[in-house]
């Protein structure tokens, strides 16, 4: 937590990369052992974003945290670097153990943080005046988009109660993925698929994957990173006995042709890939660093932003 909230990039480095006088970003972030319950948890960090004047921003972020409460520098930072520093971003840690634990053992206690941390920040955001409020946008990677899906009941609820949402790496049993996933349209692949023509939500490894298919997206908008590789998408229980749908037709990018089901075999080999899974090159297994900023300049981008700027932000981040 601690090296959450210090490692914001500084007003001179935001104005350096923008050409623009910047401000300070705020960063609140609320431990495991700083209140008893989630709920609780939540009301300190409403408290905190009070005090730091984070309702006043253009953008406030809900972020959802991994397993032991890590949050990937790339989300926040990239937000920042769009709004001049002018951003808030909020996040709590729910755990200690590594998310793939957390995801088997304690899948509820994260699912009942990101509710009651959605949850306060939003009754809150609902009592300022419609004309002032901040863009309310969400963002997790990995276990911390499932604690953050499931303070929703649907994708529509998800549209209706915030201004977007960036998902990383999701895990297979996120329960809007899941829907969204098993209700695509026939002929898209399940790495990639496509949902009520793209019109709310899209799926994407790269950033030219956002534009496909190419018909009307609305706002509020929903983007999933996943990468066709990445076990912690596609792991589940049921690679014990059901060969999944990856392993069919055309495989996603990064997945060996060569690669077939079998029984129990290939559960144990997608849950060892999952140790291994960040040590890949950007763009395969769970690493999805500068994607994040076409993501978030799709969902949440100031006025004025445009594919240069995606292109010299999606530079500095993977440099750093």
């Amino acid at each position: 937590g601690r090296t959450f909230v210090a490692s914001a990039p500084t007003a001179a480095r935001l104005t350096a990369f923008s050409g623009h006088p910047a401000g300070e970003p705020i960063r609140v972030y609320v431990g495991l052992e700083a209140a008893p319950t989630p709920e609780a948890q939540a009301a300190l960090a409403v408290r905190e974003l009070e005090r730091t004047g984070a309702f006043r921003r253009p953008v406030l972020a809900v972020l959802g945290t991994t397993g032991t409460g890590w949050v990937d520098p790339s989300i926040p930072s990239a937000l920042e670097h769009m709004y001049d520093g002018r951003s808030a971003t909020v996040a709590v840690q729910y755990s200690y153990l590594p998310s793939w634990v957390s995801f088997m053992v304690d899948r509820e206690r994260a699912a009942r943080a990101g509710r009651a941390l959605f949850e306060a920040v939003r009754a809150r955001w609902a009592e300022l005046p419609a004309a002032g409020r901040p863009k309310l946008v969400l963002a997790g990677e990995s276990l911390g988009s499932y604690a953050l899906e499931n303070a929703f009941h649907d994708l529509g609820d998800l549209a209706a109660r915030t201004d977007g949402a960036v998902f990383v790496g999701p895990p297979n049993a996120n329960p809007i993925w899941r829907e969204v996933t098993v209700g695509r349209e026939p002929g898209s692949p399940v790495w990639r698929p496509v949902y009520e023509e793209g019109r709310t939500v899209r799926f994407a490894q790269t950033p030219g994957d956002l534009y496909r298919p190419p018909g009307p997206w609305a706002r509020p908008r929903v983007v999933y990173l996943q990468n066709a590789s990445d076990p912690v998408v596609w792991w589940t229980p049921a690679l014990i006995l059901r060969r999944p749908a990856w392993l069919e037709g055309e495989r996603g990018p990064g997945v060996n042709p060569q690669m077939n089901w079998f029984p129990l075999v290939t559960f144990w080999q997608v849950l060892v890939d999952m140790t291994s899974a960040l040590s890949v090159p950007p763009g395969h297994g769970h690493r999805y660093n500068a994607n994040v900023v076409d993501a978030w300049a799709a969902v949440a981008a100031p006025p004025g932003w445009d594919a240069a700027d995606n292109v010299r932000l999606r530079a500095l981040l993977s440099s750093s």
